[in-house]
């Protein structure tokens, strides 16, 4: 059985653990045990096995005393290494913060431990959350477990989250913390077949993350499952003080969601979402949701988000610069890596620049330069107003309709070395991902079936504010309707 334990959801481990199966400690091992089999996938930064078991043995205790269990109880989770994490080394993906171990827990994993979850380790992602291939990480690239078929050429998970996707999808993890600036949780989820939803912003803390872009961060799970998503989300969420984005609404227990009924339900089509050069696979998928939403009782509308063709470069305006302003305070004096130079400016200098890898000086530069002096007006300023057309948009489509469907993707999962050494190219694998972000909206990804190459293609939904029910209610129905429950060979 203990072989089989980390081929179970969340969901199914909880039933297990209360039925007394198996215990919190066993579904660690054999984590732990998927966790060193699979470690050519490089998902992992930080392994914690100590830690891992002890939490795990606290669980089983507190079960055992028939002591108050918390939502996620014995339950194995990964951690992106994003969230600090009390003595545990946090990186961000970054030389520069290498060694570097909080005294202090973020907000959200502190709310995962009170819940009873169990951690695993530290999972790799793209440095600083820049990128969509999590070929950026200082720590190496992470794999995807998925292969195109007859073909073993090492895919990309997607970014930045691709260690969560990939540790979720590689069984080595029931579910894993993730976060989402343009489309880091969706993207990964659906390069991988599995589920990821940001919630809307101001849901999640975002105390204790390490910062990208202030406006547009946002944790979220990501699992096997659309019901093991709205079980982390429920533990994951809640105001929060200490963060002043953080909004004081009550936490649904989201599960309650999963109705399986749709019948009435608006679900909006935005015409602008169909692009020049768009996968014929990707559209037939699309239309196939659609079909199933409607089979189940949905109505199906035509809805326009005519700002649409704006939101890249909109995104890659606003996030690079609140991405300078963030990364300002790595300088060497703190806290992480310190390159000694002959003047204060001189260490400043050769610190970033050692610290920091190519895609995110890329990213400070043009965020700079898009704040400086001379050009301020021309495009921070712009891409702002152009920010508040698109929730103009939004808020239209939203009168008519209660959720809209998209692709997650433009394409199936790329293997390393293609796209990559274009950034454009690769800045286009947010191109459905990031409205979501630029008007704080929630968005969730779900694993709709697998392309003529035999690999995963997801389909999104996107709601309205703080609205995540109805996400996990179509999610629920969509992923029914899909019955995916094709996996990686090997895994």
């Amino acid at each position: 059985m203990s072989s089989e334990l980390n081929n179970l959801t969340i969901a199914g481990a909880l039933e297990g653990l209360a039925k007394k199966d198996f215990s919190a400690v066993e579904l660690a091992q054999a984590h732990l045990r998927a966790m060193e089999k699979h470690r050519d996938l490089n998902a992992y930064i930080v392994e914690t096995p100590e830690k891992a078991l002890s939490m795990a043995k606290a669980s089983d205790e507190r079960r055992a005393k028939r002591e108050k269990l918390g939502a996620l109880d014995g339950i194995s989770l990964a951690i992106k290494d994003l969230f600090c994490t009390d003595g545990v080394q946090t990186t961000a993906g970054s030389h520069i913060l290498e060694g570097f171990k909080p005294p202090y827990e973020s907000t959200v994993t502190a709310n995962l431990w009170k819940a009873g979850a169990v951690m695993l380790g530290k999972v790799n992602m793209d440095e600083f959350a820049m990128g969509s291939s999590n070929l950026t990480s200082y720590f190496g690239g992470v794999g995807n477990p998925w292969r195109r078929r007859g073909d073993n050429k090492r895919l990309v998970p997607g970014g930045s989250s691709g260690g969560s996707a990939s540790a979720v999808s590689a069984r080595m993890a029931l579910g894993a913390t993730a976060t989402d600036t343009g489309g880091s949780i969706r993207q990964p989820a659906a390069f991988t077949g599995t589920v990821g939803i940001k919630p809307t912003y101001g849901r999640c803390s975002r105390w204790g993350i390490v910062a990208f872009a202030s406006s547009l961060d946002q944790a979220g799970p990501m699992a096997r499952s659309v019901k093991d998503c709205a079980i982390m989300l429920g533990a994951m969420a809640g105001h929060d003080p200490k963060d002043s984005t953080s909004v004081d609404l009550p936490v649904s227990d989201y599960t309650k969601a999963l109705t399986g009924d749709v019948r009435g339900l608006r679900v909006g089509i935005p015409k602008e979402y169909r692009l020049d050069g768009m996968s014929p696979e990707i559209e037939k998928l699309w239309h196939e949701g659609a079909e199933w939403l409607k089979k189940a009782g949905a109505e199906i509308k035509e809805v326009s988000l005519p700002h649409t063709k704006y939101a890249l470069p909109t995104y890659y305006i606003i996030a690079p610069a609140e991405a300078s302003s963030n990364l300002a305070r790595y300088d060497g004096v703190r806290f992480g890596l310190r390159v000694p130079g002959e003047s204060l400016d001189d260490m400043y200098e050769k610190t970033r620049a050692e610290g920091f890898g190519k895609e995110v000086r890329r990213r400070i530069m043009i965020g700079t330069y898009v704040l400086s002096a001379g050009y301020y007006d021309a495009y921070y300023l712009k891409a702002q107003r152009l920010r508040s057309l698109i929730a103009r948009d939004f808020d239209i489509a939203f009168k008519d309709v209660d959720v809209i469907l998209t692709p997650s993707t433009p394409s199936a999962a790329f293997a390393e070395g293609e796209n990559t050494d274009d950034p454009i190219q690769m800045y286009l694998n947010d191109v459905f991902t990031v409205t979501a972000n630029l008007v704080g909206l929630p968005g969730i990804s779900v694993p709709g079936g697998l392309d003529s190459q035999g690999l995963p293609l997801g389909l999104q939904l996107i709601g309205r504010a703080f609205d995540e029910e109805a996400l996990f209610r179509v999610g629920g129905v969509l992923e029914s309707s899909a019955n995916f429950t094709a996996k990686p060979a090997g895994y």
